[in-house]
């Protein structure tokens, strides 16, 4: 077998500091490297043009390498001051946001002409949408405790107590967060470190990742928009649990918040793993209600802890109004078929056009069987009818259920991030449908089967951008797919 080559630039492990020179697609920055053995590109997600970093190689290759950002030393030109504390889930926080759309549109449209084979793909272009709120959008935020910090005078790691959010490009140590990061609910973040301090003072440590041990792991919120309120998660371990008063903890939050706290569940996590809710291991409502109400264009929808919903939801509102726009472009071809809403999720985007299309069908479908029971419930709570949910894998449920052949005129797509799979994308085709509608918040996966649906006779007929997550490079597309 034959010796790989070398790279002769760099290594993996080795910390570079280096100027990013572009922009490309998902927030990865471009830096290159020049000497006498040439040119080298170097990638460096959630950096900007005109950053000096120092990043670290975790890959590298012969023409590139691939780091993980872990310091800006110098700020680009474009940015400006900002009063919010800087966390790794806000890279571009400082960036203007017509900048910031700048870059996610052009990033976008190249990815279509490279992956999709779209040539000419600003012919097809709508509109960019822009989030209705640029700062304190999210309803959901996961707070990680951890028993290692950071000494940034001395730049090493400490002992101490710490609820934030992990240090950019470590796993093992934690940042407190102390003030209003602008992306969540500014109270609940102004008050943060009192609930560090009320847990802290409790003597029972918080998780130690290298070790693997700890009491307080996690402090997951969610948000309605609609009512204001906020519903709690904290997450523990089972050791020293009868040295923690969880009644006592509940009425501390009621004292904070008042009659914003909807409710405060407990989760037993004892895995090793760092996620928030274990597979195995138990979660249990200590006070008030174990969900939350939040309401997309008129419609009701109940989230629990566990549901998935869409994280910006005023910007939903505005991704699913277009989705609508394009599944009923033309409102005649629609009556009397069935549309299918495939990865359904909870129900969301077939409820909605089941409330504007009382002609039609609509066949949900998504592999989640937690989140077709909310789906469910939610048709029922909003009065809709014309709607049916399924769980089932998408790919299996278009075998068993041949009766919908001939009849289905426009397919809604919404895949995770991953996209679809090759065969499952076959079958969809198959179908025959005349308009498929295809949301992702993956545009390169979306891309790639793009040229799979072209080749099958499928052609762009528009295509708009919405911006779901602003100071992050995520950038949600809507498709609209016509034979």
């Amino acid at each position: 077998m034959p010796r790989r080559e070398r790279n002769k630039f760099v290594k993996r492990g080795e910390v570079l500091e280096i100027l990013i020179e572009d922009y490309a697609f998902g927030g990865k920055g471009i830096g290159r490297i020049r000497n006498e053995l040439g040119e080298f590109v170097v990638f460096v997600p959630n950096t900007l043009p005109g950053q000096f970093v120092k990043a670290r190689v975790d890959k590298s290759k012969k023409k590139y390498a691939e780091c993980k950002l872990l310091e800006v030393l110098k700020i680009s030109n474009n940015e400006i001051e900002s009063s919010y504390q800087q966390i790794p889930g806000a890279p571009y926080i400082n960036l203007p946001i017509e900048k910031q759309h700048e870059y996610k549109y052009t990033s976008t449209m190249d990815l279509f002409k490279k992956i999709g084979k779209i040539e000419h793909i600003e012919d097809f272009f709508d509109e960019f949408i822009a989030s209705p709120n640029s700062f304190h959008y999210r309803n959901k935020m996961e707070y990680s405790f951890s028993a290692i910090g950071y000494d940034t005078k001395n730049k090493t790691d400490i002992d101490e107590f710490t609820l934030g959010f992990k240090r950019r490009g470590t796993w093992w140590i934690g940042e407190n967060l102390n003030k209003d990061s602008g992306l969540f609910d500014d109270e609940f973040e102004n008050n943060l470190y009192k609930i560090r301090n009320y847990c802290k003072n409790t003597d029972l440590t918080p998780w130690h990742a290298p070790k693997k041990e700890g009491f307080f792991r996690y402090f997951v919120v969610r948000k309605s928009f609609d009512t204001n309120q906020l519903l709690f998660n904290l997450v523990t371990t089972s050791k020293d649990l009868s040295r923690f008063n969880l009644n006592k903890f509940s009425q501390f939050l009621i004292d904070l918040f008042g009659s914003r706290v909807a409710g405060l569940l407990h989760t037993i996590n004892d895995e090793t793993g760092d996620r928030t809710i274990a597979t195995t291991g138990s979660i249990k409502l200590i006070y008030g209600d174990e969900k939350i109400v939040e309401k997309l264009l008129n419609l009701k929808f109940e989230i629990s802890m566990k549901s998935f919903f869409q994280t910006n939801p005023k910007s939903a509102e505005k991704l699913y109004s277009k989705v609508v726009d394009y599944a009923l472009e033309n409102k005649d071809a629609i009556d009397n078929t069935v549309v299918m809403d495939l990865f359904c999720g909870t129900g969301t985007i077939g409820q909605i056009i089941a409330s504007k299309a009382t002609n039609t069908k609509i066949v949900g479908v998504d592999i989640v069987a937690s989140a077709i029971r909310d789906a469910k419930k939610n048709a029922k709570r909003n009065n809709i009818k014309g709607v049916d949910f399924f769980a089932a894998d998408v790919g299996k449920f278009l075998m068993e259920h041949p009766k919908f052949r001939n009849k289905i005129r426009t397919i809604i797509l919404d895949p995770a991030r991953a996209g679809i799979a090759p065969k499952t994308l076959k079958k969809i085709i198959n179908l025959g449908a005349d308009r498929m509608v295809y949301v992702s918040c993956n545009p390169a996966t979306q891309a790639r089967d793009t040229e799979e649906l072209v080749n099958s006779g499928y052609q762009i007929k528009k295509i708009s951008l919405v911006d779901q997550f602003p100071h992050t490079s995520h950038i949600e597309t809507v498709v609209l797919f016509e034979k």
